[in-house]
């Protein structure tokens, strides 16, 4: 009986089996659609494989934009340079009091608002001022863009007269000077011309159609000093900001995805020719600016007790007055590592210093940010230390000492291979700091077109209303 039983629902499981698979390709044949498996979607296991480094179609695999390499190959970065991959920028054209009248330079009859640079280049104010000087030189390089549109080796980005052209919309405001030489209060003055600016500056932007039609996220507005764009921050939050750290910003107005860091411009002078060795430079380590700070900043006025006393150490008070600069840039070529501590911010333009004087960075700063640090291994040529080990007894002078000097001999080699990285200059050239920025703005564009595109997904059901800018939702926490 109970083998009848068990041949009775073998049975019926068979048959139960069978009409279900004729069912369902009776379901596929209705549906009219080729189901077969297009292989084509799966990566061959060649694309699957880590590259050969002597393979010569691995690159093109991977594509040719961007990419990070190793310090054994001489090209740190590789861009390409062909029209359809360069950025594409539409620049307002800002009345001159936003940038170059900031200068001290004047209209003379052209009926312009920029200076022609093929005739005269307004200077930048030198000293300390040209440490934040990065929209100075990015401005520049848009306006001669246009002189050189038929030659576009070596260039990142070009200047678009058609705003629906451009991936990016550039704001030309020189808001670092406007801070440094305009911040303070004349007699007769309710308000400063660095408020004042930032006031008319907001209105004009936000009243653009390419600012009404993005929200502002295609823009991109440049305040490196800490200070600038105080005021106006909190309005024009959802562009990219090119800054120096993010020390000053609450992370809803300022943040490592949305934004851009880009280089200090060093201030002491470049080591052309350095043809030193590690017995050459007779300092072990070198620091010299200001020791009392607040936030941060406390950890060097501790690491200066700490230190003082070491033989071969340098570690003094010392700023721009009289000779400061010269004794840097001495102290800093004749020294084999230079210390590079939180002050009030994360940042200092001293790491940028010691880059382009080849003398290897001791960053002792938890929440710096690093310029193209997506592409660049600041590892390869910088000793990082954490804050909480650097308060440990003897521990930085310990670490810098058993640091061989084979080991600082590569270091130094690959300080001289990025420095270029790190040059501001005009006219810009290949993969120096003003070509570097573009491309790190270019590396942001696919976000921001995706954000864009999302925005768009309800357009047809919802219509924007009037004003609709004024109604987005700001963050808790702006100033």
């Amino acid at each position: 009986m109970g083998l009848i039983s068990q041949k009775s629902f073998f049975c019926l499981f068979l048959i139960t089996s069978v009409l279900f698979i004729l069912s369902w390709f009776s379901v596929l044949r209705l549906s009219g659609r080729t189901h077969s498996l297009d292989l084509s979607i799966w990566q061959s296991p060649s694309d699957l494989a880590v590259p050969d480094d002597n393979d010569e179609n691995s690159e093109s695999r991977y594509g040719d934009n961007f990419e990070e390499v190793s310090s054994s190959n001489k090209d740190v970065i590789k861009c390409s340079s062909n029209r359809e991959e360069v950025l594409k920028v539409f620049m307002y054209d800002l009345p001159s009091e936003f940038h170059f009248d900031l200068l001290g330079w004047k209209d003379k009859g052209n009926k312009s608002v920029w200076p022609d640079i093929r005739i005269n280049i307004p200077e930048y104010p030198g000293g300390l001022n040209l440490q934040h000087s990065i929209e100075y030189w990015l401005t520049l390089d848009l306006l001669y863009s246009e002189f050189v549109s038929k030659d576009l080796s070596g260039r990142s980005a070009v200047r678009v007269r058609n705003s629906s052209e451009a991936d990016v919309v550039f704001v030309p405001f020189f808001s670092s000077i406007c801070y440094n030489r305009f911040s303070r209060l004349k007699p007769h003055e309710k308000k400063t011309r660095n408020t004042l600016l930032q006031q008319k500056l907001v209105t004009y932007v936000t009243s653009q159609k390419e600012w009404q039609k993005s929200g502002g996220t295609d823009h991109i507005v440049v305040a490196h000093h800490p200070n600038s764009l105080l005021d106006a921050r909190s309005q024009l939050w959802p562009a990219m900001f090119i800054l120096s750290d993010f020390g000053r910003y609450p992370p809803t107005i300022a943040n490592v995805d949305k934004d851009v860091i880009a280089p200090y411009k060093h201030v002491i002078r470049s080591f052309v020719n350095d043809s030193s060795e590690f017995d050459t430079r007779p300092t072990l380590l070198y620091f010299q600016g200001a020791i009392y700070r607040k936030d941060g900043g406390i950890v060097r006025q501790e690491l200066f007790y700490m230190l003082k006393d070491e033989k071969d150490v340098h570690f003094s008070f010392g700023s721009v007055q009289k000779d400061g600069i010269k004794s840097a840039t001495q102290g800093m070529h004749s020294s084999k590592f230079c210390l590079n501590i939180a002050g009030d911010t994360p940042s200092s333009n001293r790491l940028f210093d010691a880059i382009a004087s080849h003398c290897v960075p001791v960053i002792i700063s938890d929440d710096i940010e690093l310029p193209y640090e997506d592409v660049l291994d600041y590892s390869e040529f910088s000793i990082f230390i954490r804050t909480s080990d650097a308060l440990k007894e003897k521990f930085v002078i310990n670490l810098i000492r058993s640091i061989r000097k084979d080991e600082w001999t590569r270091m130094w080699k690959r300080l001289k291979e990025v420095e270029s990285f790190f040059e501001y200059q005009f006219p810009s050239r290949a993969n120096d700091a003003v070509q570097m920025i573009w491309q790190a703005i270019a590396r942001k564009v696919p976000a921001i077109k995706m954000k864009l595109h999302k925005g768009k997904r309800y357009s047809r059901t919802h219509a924007p209303r009037e004003g609709w800018l004024n109604s987005i939702n700001l963050p808790n926490n702006f100033w």
